[in-house]
Formats: structure tokens, sequence, C-alpha cells
């Protein structure tokens, strides 16, 4: 059984199954802010935001402590740029603090009620980014290693 589990933990550090995850962690923190920010814009637009994303920041959403009008455009091109951002791996930590800050507005002033659960999870998945970096796999760590060359 010690074997066993030694030869996992060893094939689990592996440098490159570590990037792997990282960058699968990456890829599912951005896609569920990416699949949000386009229900916001009109079908077939790129950032044309729709009527009812207006509708929903000056009703659903009008526990967020901004105005209305310019929490819905934050809001969306935020989903926009930092999903985009995680997945290149371009200013990946700056990308999962962005989110995390998301994350917790929603939970405190959208959903104040809701279950932790969820958005406990998008927190894990950016704090992973956030503490350990974007991996190998990254314009991030391409850009820094040209700095250090």
């Amino acid at each position: 059984m010690r074997a066993t589990w030694k030869k996992l933990t060893d094939f689990a550090d592996q440098p490159l199954i570590q990037d792997l995850v990282l960058l699968f962690t990456r890829i599912g923190l951005g896609a569920i802010f990416w699949r949000s920010a386009r229900t916001k814009v009109e079908e077939g637009s790129l950032l044309e935001l729709s009527d009812t994303t207006f509708f929903l920041f000056e009703e659903e959403y009008a526990g967020v402590p901004l105005p209305s009008d310019f929490a819905a455009y934050a809001a969306t091109y935020a989903e926009h740029l930092l999903p985009i951002m995680l997945l290149i791996g371009l200013g990946s930590r700056f990308a999962a603090a962005g989110l995390i800050v998301m994350t917790l507005v929603i939970q405190l002033f959208v959903y104040p009620d809701a279950w932790w659960s969820p958005h406990m999870g998008w927190v894990a998945l950016g704090l992973v980014i956030l503490t350990q970096g974007p991996g190998r796999l990254s314009l991030d760590q391409l850009i820094a290693g040209k700095k250090s060359a």
C-alpha cells in the first residue's frame, strides 16, 4: 500500500503534472465566469449588453454598492476579459484576484442568504492560481523566462 501511495505522490509531484493541474484550474475558473459573461450580452454580439442585464443589475443585483449601469458594464467586461487572461496565462494572478473579488461581491451583496458551497469552490480555484501561479504553460511564465535570460 505504501509503495502504491509513493508512486501516486511521485507522479503527482512531477512538474508537468502540476503545470497541467494549474492549466485546468485556470480554465475551470475562467469557464465559470465566461459562461456568465455570455448571458449578459445580446445574442450574436461580442460586448453589447442586453436589456435583461441592465434590468438584473437594477433589480436582482441591487445590493451591489455601485451604480447599476456601471456595475453591469464592469461585471460584463470583467467576466469577458479575466477568463481570457486565465486561459492564456497572462496576468493570471491579477485575473484570479479579480474573479475572487467578483465572487465575494456575488456572495455578500447579491445572494447573501445563498449557500456558500459553490462560491467557496470558485474562491478555492482562484486561491490556487493566486498562491501557486499559472504554471509553466502560460504566457506569464514565458515572459518571466525571457526577463530572467
